[in-house]
């Protein structure tokens, strides 16, 4: 009787085109591709620079999904409901030929109740048609389709009402913490009933079971039996018929284990309902059943207009990345498990936030964050009521397009918000709730007559015009009045997180009150206002929301005690934004689309990172540009050749040598970003030596290599995480010459191929190769390629094979990934 969610996956239909007639049930779609859900059609589709630069030259347009739910007996009596976490976009749904509605957001979370179309006589048909065809919408990469996953939510009559939980932790202290735990009841019956609602405190990896609830989910007299609980909260209410009403309780709990980055510690709440048969205060509860199971966690945050963000009580500078939400060759359909390894190596880089760029990411996302420890900034929009402008021919390339979310904002921004919160408001990672990106951007399109010219941070190639006090454009001053609007919606539904916004212009807009309404102020490459604004504003915390990468931006954090933190743009490679044909994305990221680290990740390592480190990277002499030299991982030049040479590292000196000379003992400038020296080029091996306050002992070698020979292949988890999706492989493919070093510097071309496996996609990280992505070939980029497999059947084993070119002078490289049952 415990509310079940059954995931849709396979065996969906899927139609590239319109198809005007396809939401009738008795529709025929057997000529149809089979695909499997979440999926996103626009990277099965070819790069063309016909399309936008802004959405990664990648096509959109209309397509259409119908997929089948055979009924079971147990669901009779039951309230069912379809639970999308995101459709891009313009989403209409039907079931059994009825239409459910739309939902042009296509980065919101939301359900439609299909009990009364529901058939327990034959398959249930449930047709999706996505419309976009404005490919100009965004500065980013969106995707096309059912991009997230989609469930049939089985509940009882009276049940949970979807996205209504809530945890509150209004008190935290490693000796006590109060928790309020709250839900939404819907009772779905036609009688009153009384309830007693259970809020259960586990801590996280019991198996939730009660000691005397049967395998059936039947009768449950005590739920607090069962070991491993350690609190629960109850309220006992009349629930009238056809009503929604509100659940809620608290309890104080004696040593909680706190939630933090360096400790994710987690506890699991499960909400039960016990039912009496009438609706009297004393009734005896008869039956009751589980209704929600979610992972919460213990922690208190607080921002401090002087001090900067304490966490449980400690002062702690956030170390962030701006994310945006897909993964190269797989579009805006990422699997879990893409993100798990890409947050997995912004930890050990010494990352210890994300931001959710510029939109509701998929909810497996802030799992893991929750999970893995990562502080995150919830963004709701990139437009309010004006149109940015959407570059489409390259960035910042004249005349642009102004598609985008603007047009739904009137209407949608109140439940699209709400939505949000409401979804994401029970993580202990999120600690704040933004409410727009560069919204304030100038003339874009907002502007003011205080400032007749106005210049954002990439307009070197605005027309002058542009750049020009036009009275007929939107003026600014409205900004305060939506922000105020926005910021009230948010705390409507939560209370317990600062609202924030991301400034891209505040020299107009903090003075005509656009940051007044927001607890948090968020200012985008404005570290030379901090002293500033400060004094201005000063009750108003402030964090660097979307920041560059350099030192002088990291010490205006460091430097100032009032500034909470920066979230760099970006942590990750992304498509889109792209500067023109090839280039189909933007290379701002630590991490490749590929998830392979670059020289600045190390950069960034050395600064953020407590672990000690030590890392090389190395170029010629002429590509000096101070810290933005252009450097690379490699050992080879010509010979004789004076090269530069980089040594990042967090210890306070480090030796470096070439082959069995020591070049020197180096200290490291605190006012520079690394080590540099210069040496003329002999093969061999140059190595770094550090030593560590407590004796450890660091190092990092770059070796001379010859041509690239062999391949070697390495699965990213030996033991991939279930789940109900299909368990995805993500195998690193590196060039290794003879004597089986690194070869960087590579670009050999490969062929995949997988027995009894699928290929799901291959990624380089290279935004100028335009290979299809459908394809199962591909060059790797610095001597690296990332496959993407799957099972098809998984009680075998996979036998994945990766070879060059015919001509090639490249030896085959095999995997064999065992059977997963």
């Amino acid at each position: 009787m415990n509310t079940t969610f059954y995931p849709i996956t396979q065996s969906c239909r899927f139609h590239p085109g319109d198809c005007p007639d396809a939401w009738q049930a008795w529709y025929d779609d057997s000529a149809w591709e089979t695909v499997s859900l979440p999926h996103d059609w626009s990277v099965t589709l070819p790069f063309s620079r016909e399309y936008s630069s802004g959405t990664g030259y990648l096509a959109g347009g209309i397509g259409w999904y119908r997929f089948r739910i055979t009924p079971h007996e147990s669901w009779k009596g039951k309230r069912l409901s379809l639970a999308f976490d995101g459709v891009y976009k313009n989403s209409r749904v039907w079931c059994n030929s009825y239409y459910l509605g739309n939902r042009p957001n296509g980065y919101i979370s939301f359900t439609y109740d299909i009990t009364e179309q529901f058939c327990f006589d034959r398959e249930n048909i449930i047709c999706v048609c996505v419309d976009h065809r404005d490919i100009a919408d965004s500065r980013w990469f969106t995707g096309s389709g059912i991009t997230r996953k989609v469930q049939l939510l089985v509940q009882e009559p009276v049940h949970m009402v979807p996205y209504s939980a809530a945890f509150e932790t209004p008190e935290v202290s490693p000796e006590k913490a109060l928790f309020r735990a709250s839900c939404e009841i819907k009772n779905n019956t036609l009688q009153d009933v009384r309830a007693t609602v259970t809020f259960r405190l586990l801590r996280t990896g019991y198996d939730g079971l009660a000691a005397n609830e049967t395998q059936g989910g039947q009768v449950v007299t005590n739920p607090s039996a069962a070991s491993g609980v350690q609190a629960e909260a109850s309220v006992n209410m009349c629930f009238p018929a056809g009503t929604v009403c509100k659940a809620e309780a608290s309890r104080e709990v004696t040593a909680p284990v706190l939630w933090s980055p360096d400790s994710p510690e987690l506890y699991t709440l499960e909400t039960w309902i016990c039912l009496s048969g009438e609706c009297a205060p004393e009734a005896d509860c008869t039956i009751g059943y589980r209704i929600d199971t979610r992972s919460v966690g213990f922690r208190s945050i607080c921002f401090d207009a002087d001090r900067g963000f304490f966490l449980n009580g400690t002062n702690t500078l956030i170390k962030g990345v701006c994310v945006h939400h897909d993964a190269g060759c797989l579009g805006a359909a990422v699997p879990a498990a893409v993100w798990r390894r890409r947050l997995r190596k912004l930890k050990d880089m010494g990352c210890n936030a994300i931001r959710m760029s510029h939109n509701p990411h998929m909810p497996e996302l802030y799992d893991l964050c929750d999970e893995m420890g990562f502080l995150v900034i919830d963004e709701a929009f990139d437009e309010w009521e004006g149109p940015k402008n959407k570059w489409s021919t390259g960035h910042n390339v004249y005349p642009p397009k102004h598609q985008g979310y603007y047009l739904e904002f009137p209407q949608w921004h109140k439940e699209d918000l709400t939505a949000l919160v409401r979804r994401d408001r029970c993580h202990p990672s999120v600690i704040m709730w933004s409410i727009g990106n560069e919204i304030d951007y100038p003339n874009d399109p907002y502007c003011h007559a205080s400032f007749t010219t106005m210049t954002g941070n990439n307009d070197a190639d605005k027309p002058a015009e542009e750049r020009q006090y036009n009275p007929q454009r939107p003026d600014a001053g409205r900004l305060a009045v939506l922000a105020q609007k926005l910021s009230k919606i948010v705390k409507e539904n939560d209370k317990t997180r600062p609202v924030t916004l991301a400034a891209a212009f505040p020299e107009l807009s903090s003075g005509l009150g656009f940051l007044d309404s927001v607890d948090v102020a968020g200012y985008n490459y404005k570290e030379h206002l901090y002293e500033e604004s400060h004094r201005r504003f000063p009750g108003k915390p402030f964090i660097g929301s979307e920041n560059g990468h350099s030192l002088e931006a990291w010490r205006a954090v460091t430097d100032k005690p009032w500034i909470s933190g920066q979230f760099l743009w970006t942590g990750i490679d992304y498509l889109g934004e792209a500067k023109g044909w090839p280039i189909h994305g933007s290379g701002a990221g630590l991490l490749t689309l590929a998830g392979f680290e670059k020289p600045g990740y190390y950069r960034r390592q050395s600064l953020w990172s407590s672990k000690p480190m030590i890392h090389l990277s190395t170029a010629r002499m002429d590509a000096d540009q101070g810290e933005w030299t252009p450097v690379a991982d490699t050992w080879n030049y010509p010979e004789k050749e004076e090269v530069l040479i980089k040594c990042y590292t967090n210890l306070p000196r480090a030796e470096i040598w070439l082959n069995d000379k020591c070049l020197g003992t180096f200290e490291k400038d605190p006012d520079a970003d690394a080590i540099t020296l210069s040496a003329a080029y002999t093969p061999g091996t140059l190595k770094a030596l550090g030593t560590a306050l407590d004796g450890t002992k660091v190092t990092h070698t770059l070796i001379t290599t010859g041509t690239a020979c062999c391949v070697s292949l390495q699965c990213f988890e030996d033991s991939p995480h279930p789940g109900p999706q299909p368990v995805l492989y993500q195998i690193e493919a590196l060039m290794r010459d003879t004597w089986g070093n690194p070869v960087l510097s590579d670009s050999s071309l490969l062929h995949v191929t997988a027995d009894n496996g699928r290929i799901c996609g291959l990624e380089n990280g290279n935004l100028a190769d335009v290979t299809d992505y459908s394809a199962h070939f591909r060059r790797v980029y610095c001597g690296r390629l990332l496959i993407y497999v799957n099972h098809i059947n998984e009680e075998k084993e996979v036998t994945i094979t990766v070879s060059g070119d015919a001509e090639a002078n490249i030896k085959p490289a095999v995997l064999i990934l065992p059977p997963l049952k």
